[in-house]
C-alpha cells in the first residue's frame, strides 16, 4: 500500500490518498479529518500510527506504507 500526501491551495485543503499495489485509489481524505476514511478502508486499529505519519511526512512524496 501507498500514501501520498497533497498540498492544497488556498481554497482546496490538503488531503492524503491511499493506494494499493496497483496504484488503484483507495481512500482520498483530508488531512484533518481522517478518523472516517481509515475506518473504512479498515485501518482504525492503526489509526494513531497512521494520524501521526501523515503529520510527518513531506508533500509530494510517495512512500510505501508497511501495515
Amino acid at each position: 500500500m501507498y500514501i501520498l500526501k497533497v498540498k492544497g491551495t488556498a481554497r482546496i485543503p490538503d488531503y492524503v490518498q491511499l493506494r494499493d499495489d496497483d496504484f488503484t485509489l483507495l481512500a482520498y481524505f483530508r488531512v484533518d479529518r481522517p478518523e472516517k476514511a481509515l475506518a473504512k478502508v479498515g485501518l482504525s486499529a492503526k489509526e494513531d500510527e497512521l494520524i501521526q505519519l501523515i503529520r510527518d511526512m513531506p508533500y509530494g512524496k510517495m512512500q510505501v506504507l508497511e501495515i
